[in-house]
């Protein structure tokens, strides 16, 4: 079965913006207007939610722009400032809640041919923002570095495409998320002005294109921090139960002298949809799923080998015909159940570091089969913790929504991916004061992805 839902042909639809006039402005740039494709490239995979599947599935933009240097996305900006067109910024889509979804319809701007390292000196990299992860990471490694952190999606997902979207995946063990000072150094954007202009933000001022969905400005380039490339091992291990696995996991996580980059608890509920990886992942069994620096696999296995036994050991491979291991984590976990049941969703928590075994314990006791557990440890503002990527059996809106205020009533962050707002998916509830101010100055006729920043007024509009 496709992991993807199937979807019936819609019929053609009046744009409401003067698309002819767009063209005429826009000669010279590669543009796409053929229905199905523009379709097809403005979803992403908002369906892993079914409240979103249903609210998102009909939405397109008109037309797409693909630009091949940040002198076009200047023209492509300014042509809509003048005509008020909504213009809304997409990458490799792999985003899990409608970010670049257009909401408005309007220019569908894909960013992909901005690609890259426009510069790299020790520790430091300057990529274009459509600038696929693996390959950013493949040239750097020739350097003896790469980057700290990156989706499950890494193999399609972009530089500019992680930033936006935000949050944090593989190395955040290690490194914490993007909101974490030094994890984003600089980011150079394009306002959508009928007179662009570029702007960079350097230390803590690019946070506010920090999951932003786009909302506040146009990535054309990014300059992030690198860590060492160091020979990855991937390894699985079993055990008996799954709070074997989550405490030592934890355990792992917090011994500063491992070098890690991925230490993944997940329930034996979970694996039997594993495909390939079944194999390793013994009947009844909860697994710890890490990537490990080779040279730390000694002390590793001395404190998994405690509870647990190790069932696979092989080093990283990305390369064209392998599936890397990471890809059975973060949201992937979701995704492999999903491509052959559709009838499940998933939540985005935070659990607090004071109390994250007892926590942990006290919401799989709560839930029992309904909410199956998946574990990321993570850094989070110093100290270490687990963020969760739950399975849910989905019922009706209403469960779902008392499944969060549960969580959130004992003391459990939810970060909601069954709406589309910043506001509403943001664990505080409200949008970033920095980005909505920003916003702004930069965006002031409210034309970059219009609906995602629900809070911001548009200039003019204003009562």
């Amino acid at each position: 079965m496709s992991a993807l839902p199937e979807r019936q042909p819609r019929p053609e639809r009046a744009s409401r913006y003067d698309i002819a006039a767009l063209k005429e402005d826009l000669a010279g740039i590669a543009l796409i207007d053929e229905t199905q494709i523009v379709r097809k490239r403005s979803r992403d995979f908002f369906w892993y939610s079914p409240i979103l599947n249903q609210q998102l599935a009909d939405k397109s933009a008109d037309i797409i722009a693909t630009p091949r240097d940040e002198a076009e996305v200047v023209r492509i900006a300014a042509a809509c400032a003048r005509r008020r067109i909504p213009l809304t910024v997409r990458a490799a889509g792999t985003g899990n809640y409608g970010q670049a979804v257009p909401l408005e319809g309007g220019v569908l701007l894909d960013i992909t041919g901005l690609t890259g390292i426009e510069r790299q000196e020790p520790g430091i990299a300057r990529i274009a923002a459509g600038a696929r992860m693996l390959d950013v990471d493949i040239a750097l490694r020739e350097t003896g570095f790469e980057q700290r952190m990156h989706p499950s999606t890494k193999r399609s997902a972009t530089v500019g495409g992680f930033v936006a979207g935000g949050s944090g995946g593989v190395g955040s063990v290690t490194y914490g998320g993007l909101r974490e000072p030094g994890n984003i150094l600089a980011a150079r954007i394009v306002t959508v002005e009928e007179e662009p202009r570029i702007i960079e933000l350097r230390d803590d001022a690019a946070q506010k294109v920090n999951r932003a969905y786009g909302t506040t400005g146009i990535i054309t380039a990014l300059e992030m921090p690198l860590a060492p490339a160091w020979p990855w091992i991937d390894v699985i291990v079993a055990f008996d139960s799954y709070m074997d696995a989550f405490e030592t996991g934890y355990e792992v996580a917090l011994a500063d002298g491992i070098v890690k980059k991925l230490v993944t608890p997940i329930s034996s509920v979970i694996t039997p949809y594993f495909g390939a990886l079944k194999a390793h992942c013994p009947e009844g069994k909860s697994i710890l799923i890490c990537m490990i620096a080779e040279g730390s696999l000694g002390p590793f296995k001395a404190i998994v080998g405690k509870r647990g036994a190790v069932t696979y050991e092989a080093p990283s491979e990305e390369g064209p015909g392998t599936v890397p291991l990471y890809e059975y984590t973060w949201n992937h976990t979701t995704l492999q159940w999903l491509k052959s049941d559709r009838s499940i969703t998933y939540l985005q928590c935070l659990f607090p570091h004071d109390r994250l075994v007892e926590s942990a314990r006290e919401t799989i006791a709560a839930f029992g089969d309904e909410l199956l557990p998946h574990h990321e440890f993570i850094r989070f503002g110093g100290k270490v913790t687990a963020s969760a990527l739950p399975i849910l059996r989905y019922s009706t809106p209403e469960r779902l929504n008392a499944v969060i205020a549960q969580h959130e009533a004992s003391g459990v962050f939810i970060a909601n991916p069954h709406v589309v707002s910043l506001e509403e998916g943001s664990r505080h509830k409200r949008a970033d004061a920095d980005q909505l101010g920003f916003k702004s100055e930069v965006d002031p006729q409210g034309l970059l992805n219009p609906g995602k920043m629900a809070s911001f007024v548009p200039a003019g509009q204003a009562k």
